[in-house]
């Protein structure tokens, strides 16, 4: 017998898995449609040489990439963002910007799994193109935290950890660390928290920095609040920009989210300036969302420089967050009706009702497994029918269907006539109960 368990890392999703899933990704789409952006989607397969241009990226060492039968380097998609700049690139010219839009792909990274992270997820990609000012870093937060509110989510629960590579690379130049060393230094920090304080201080120490400057990194990295990190590296253009969107954020209702914090990096080269990441505040879990501003993504590919801005957010750490707040929906499989023909002759007349009512709008189940009547009616409740449409012999032959509500179970007799036509609430017959 073939193993039937699913790949290590993936999974599998069953109807109730199914349900949660769709509840899921309509609060993103609804919450996305809200602010005015559309909806894309690539293919999963991608050029290899998408992901591989920026030398230290650990993306690049996580990559599901082989050669195709053409000999070209392809990768499953690891993220999204590569691929909406290939997009952006392909009509440039053509587009109106600024673009304000979203997707919602499943990516894969071979990496190493914990708790809310495995080898394949889902992943909300939400992006502005094309608007250089904060206001655009308000947009996009704010998309994220109404639909964080949309799922029950609090200030109480959830924090948005705000920074600035910007800033950060003034740390660095500040304790004199060359600018070609900052990105692979900053791909280091961005393990503080995966790592020990001696296997950081090895991997830094590898990239060039003293122990000293180590030293001096980390002094840095435990200040708490901008006014601290402010008075070591002075009065900078991107503490005021960080001051300013701290104030917008407030203005839009979402200052009690927001807390500055020096240590987030966000391990992906392209980054340029604002950065942020989503924890629980319990920081039970990884990062729950994460994003920033990547100014220089399009013309890394070769194209024009346009501002960008996004964040992406995977439902499998959304999802064990909530799990652990007690605040998942109880989804259950809903019908309007379930047609039970009481025997095979009546089967003809139930495929014909069904259809018939399902024409008129409604979602029908037609039973015909051929149970008893009583399991057919349990069967009804189970797949939460609103009401059962009983095909009876005798109410047949008198141009009769029994109509069963199933919350209150009763039940009344209407002309099939009426209900093939559209006439659900026809008149009851004198045998109605």
């Amino acid at each position: 017998m073939i193993d039937v368990q699913p790949v290590k890392g993936t999974r599998d999703f069953y109807p109730e898995d199914m349900r949660l899933r769709n509840w899921l990704f309509g609060i993103w789409r609804d919450t996305a449609r809200a602010f005015g952006f559309e909806e894309y989607d690539a293919c999963v397969l991608e050029s290899e040489e998408l992901y591989v241009r920026k030398a230290g990226d650990e993306i690049t060492g996580q990559l599901y990439n082989f050669e195709d039968k053409g000999g070209r380097r392809i990768a499953l998609r690891p993220e999204m963002t590569p691929s909406l700049a290939r997009l952006i690139l392909q009509r440039q010219r053509a587009l109106t910007f600024p673009i304000k839009w979203f997707s919602i792909p499943q990516c894969f990274r071979y990496e190493r799994m914990t708790r809310g992270r495995k080898r394949e997820h889902f992943q909300w990609n939400v992006d502005v193109v094309g608007l250089p000012g904060l206001e655009a870093e308000v947009e996009v937060l704010s998309i994220l935290l109404t639909a964080m509110g949309g799922m029950g989510l609090t200030a109480e629960h959830v924090v948005v950890h705000l920074n600035d590579r910007r800033l950060l690379n003034a740390v660095l130049d500040h304790l004199g660390v060359p600018e070609a060393a900052h990105l692979p230094v900053m791909v280091v920090m961005d393990k503080r928290d995966k790592i020990s304080a001696a296997q950081l201080a090895e991997q830094l120490q590898a990239q060039g920095l003293t122990p000293e400057q180590v030293q001096g990194l980390e002094q840095i990295l435990a200040l708490r609040g901008l006014d601290a990190v402010a008075g070591v590296i002075g009065a900078r253009a991107e503490v005021a920009d960080l001051r300013r969107l701290m104030g917008l954020l407030d203005k839009v209702g979402f200052g009690a989210y927001v807390d500055f914090d020096i240590t987030v990096v966000r391990g992906l080269s392209y980054y340029t300036g604002t950065v942020f990441e989503v924890r629980d505040r319990g920081a039970s879990l990884r990062a729950i969302c994460g994003g920033g501003r990547y100014d220089s993504l399009l013309s890394a590919f070769g194209g024009e420089t346009v501002p960008a801005i996004g964040f992406g957010f995977g439902d499998v750490v959304i999802l064990e967050l909530l799990a652990d707040l007690a605040l998942l929906p109880r989804l259950t499989r809903a019908v309007d009706d379930v047609v039970i023909p009481f025997s095979a002759a009546e089967m003809e007349m139930a495929l014909e009702l069904s259809q018939a009512l399902r024409r008129q709008g409604r979602s029908v189940h037609t039973d015909l497994s051929g149970r008893k009547l009583k399991r057919m009616l349990q069967h009804a409740d189970e797949v939460g029918a609103a009401r059962a449409v009983l095909l009876m012999p005798d109410e047949l032959a008198r141009d009769e269907v029994v109509l069963r509500e199933m919350a209150s179970r009763s039940e009344q007799r209407v002309s099939l006539r009426a209900l093939l036509s559209g006439g659900a609430g026809a008149q009851l017959s004198d045998g109605g109960e």
